[in-house]
Formats: structure tokens, sequence, C-alpha cells
């Protein structure tokens, strides 16, 4: 199955551990150049009203893309670790160096 960036955009995203709506997907992440998705970013809640916390779905979370919804297997929600010019990968994904491309 193919989909557009648009396409799961308008996908309401649903955890099935506590059946809340977690919100729409807001952005993807993946790994450059292996070209590999690592997860959606989905919105959190508003803290007291003043900052919005955005969640990180990995992919090995994801139950099922439907029709209308994407259903996810999270128990506790963990934040996105703020963005620090460079949005380098993880360290554990077992990257390969740059050099094996030139």
């Amino acid at each position: 199955m193919e989909l557009s960036f648009d396409d799961l955009r308008k996908k309401e995203v649903i955890n099935t551990v506590d059946g809340k709506k977690m919100g729409r997907v807001c952005d993807i992440v993946f790994c450059y150049p292996e070209n590999r998705v690592l997860g959606f970013v989905v919105p959190g809640s508003k803290a007291f009203g003043f900052k919005k916390e955005e969640y990180f779905i990995d992919l090995k979370n994801i139950v099922k893309i439907g029709a209308d919804v994407i259903l996810v297997n999270v128990g506790l929600r963990s934040p996105c670790p703020p963005k620090k010019g460079g949005g380098q990968p993880p360290a554990d994904m077992g990257r390969r160096s740059f050099e094996e491309y030139e």
C-alpha cells in the first residue's frame, strides 16, 4: 500500500491501549540516506495552555492503517526530544558511513 503524506495527515491516530485520540499525523521521521521511515509525530495536548508537546510514534507500534484512522499501540507516550539543529537519528540505528556512498 502506498500513501502520500497528505493522505496520512488526514487520518486520526488512536491509541489502542487507552482508546484516546492522539491527533493527526503532523510529521514523518525518516533516516537519510537509508530511506527508511522511522515513525510519525503526532501533536499532544497543551500543557497548562503554554506549550504543545509532540509525541513520536515508532513504526513498530503502528497496528493498522485504515481508511480513516491509524491504530497505534503505545503505553506511556514519550514526548519527542527538543529539536536541536542537526536532526540526527538515534545512535543505535546501525547507520552506515557516508563514505560508502561516494
